[in-house]
């Protein structure tokens, strides 16, 4: 793709975002930001847990606000995880270039940290799941993150 195509695919994802809701199920809830613009996204994550099976996402939203880069790269990433059912170690493994790369290098080279925030938040709710299925296998409480804490970063 050209730059043109790739400033229309963002403005085409910012403007309609895809899977753009919280998840009143989620197994997990995850706020990031970047202090030093103001972007904000919220992923929530819903596992299928399947028996003998690898962990696969059942589905991600996300809720946020903030420049047209990073919400309409919480768009993207959501489509792709959730069209392609993506397991969790999938996730993990998912690179942070790769998704530059899908996002148009040149246009999103300036603001990487906008570009890859929702990225780096659906690791970290990843990371948070597994913690605390760890935590519930082993009879030990799950920390929540506060509801006030969750509402700072709603939108």
């Amino acid at each position: 793709m050209d730059r043109q195509a790739y400033l229309e695919m963002l403005l085409e994802h910012y403007q309609q975002p895809r899977y753009r809701e919280k998840l009143a199920d989620a197994d997990v809830a995850m706020p990031g930001g970047n202090p030093g613009c103001g972007d904000v996204v919220s992923i929530y994550l819903k596992v299928a847990k399947g028996e003998g099976q690898r962990e696969r996402v059942d589905k991600v939203g996300w809720i946020g606000s903030g420049c047209t880069i990073s919400q309409a790269a919480a768009s993207v990433v959501a489509e792709m995880v959730n069209e392609a059912h993506s397991t969790l170690d999938e996730i993990l493994d998912m690179d942070y270039e790769d998704l530059v790369d899908t996002l148009g290098r040149e246009v999103v080279s300036t603001r990487p940290r906008c570009a890859t925030l929702a990225l780096g938040t659906l690791k970290a709710a990843v990371r948070k799941y597994r913690r605390d299925e760890e935590r519930r296998a082993a009879g030990l409480p799950v920390e929540a993150l506060p509801e006030d804490e969750m509402e700072r970063f709603e939108v």
